[in-house]
């Protein structure tokens, strides 16, 4: 997905931050669907916007986290969706990180987002039909790979227990003092699995086309007690309806048969 007209989203945080008594700084490059901006030493100001449904339970996932593993949330306004969050400082993600060592804290990191929830989170079951015929209209890039999503899809028997990120990717774990907490979930309630093929495709600059590296970090996730086929079949699920290209829709269907 392109990034989003974020000029809505922005004069909404320059209202909050002036009713906050905040002073916005720039906004952060990586700021794409949402407009995230520092206004402070140790906290930052984010606004989702308007069509980010996704998003739409972060705030809820922040409290219940509590810290442990992601930035904490320290104010909101539901109606405008502004968010007042903890600063992870430096800031710098893992996606520079040899892989083995990144993968490592991936690993340390979800384990403890992962925990039993119920609502106001809702399944992911009830949503991912919707996402794969959207991806079958639009015929993109990993709609191929539909055929196979659907097959494995219905084959699944999908938890309704576990609180997942969502959005689980280097660039989404970011280093903060001497441990690394996550940022930016996009929360729902389904199999811990969900949450990898995310990672397995990142950072931005990697294409999965590395069949050895993409193994060794299936089996990290596998040995924190992971599901091993779940991973894979999700990694396909999840590929065809956000955008994996040729090469890597390749290596996905190579990691099933």
């Amino acid at each position: 997905m392109d990034g989003v007209d974020l000029s809505t989203t922005k004069s909404t945080a320059e209202e909050v931050a002036v009713e906050w008594g905040l002073e916005l700084g720039e906004p952060f490059t990586l700021s794409r669907y949402s407009y995230v901006a520092p206004v402070s030493a140790d906290a930052v100001l984010k606004v989702a916007w308007a069509d980010d449904d996704e998003g739409l339970h972060e705030p809820e996932a922040l409290e219940r986290w509590g810290g442990n593993g992601a930035v904490r949330l320290l104010r909101r306004d539901p109606n405008s969706r502004a968010l007042l969050e903890e600063r992870a400082l430096p800031g710098d993600d893992i996606s520079e990180l040899p892989d083995e060592e990144a993968t490592a804290i991936a690993v340390d990191i979800a384990t403890r987002l992962w925990q039993p929830a119920g609502e106001p989170f809702r399944w992911v079951g009830d949503h991912v039909p919707r996402w794969l015929d959207k991806a079958e209209r639009e015929a993109g890039e990993g709609s191929e790979l539909l055929p196979l999503a659907r097959e494995l899809y219905a084959s699944l028997e999908i938890s309704r227990e576990w609180l997942t990120h969502g959005d689980f990717h280097h660039h989404n774990i970011l280093r903060h003092g001497d441990r690394f907490v996550a940022i930016d979930p996009k929360p729902y309630l389904g199999d811990r699995e969900y949450d990898v093929p995310s990672f397995l495709w990142n950072p931005l600059s990697y294409d999965m086309t590395d069949r050895a590296k993409t193994e060794r970090r299936i089996a990290a996730f596998v040995a924190a007690g992971l599901d091993d086929f779940k991973i894979r079949a999700w990694t396909a699920i999840r590929g065809s309806y956000l955008g994996a290209d040729r090469d890597e829709a390749a290596l996905i269907r190579s990691l099933l048969y």
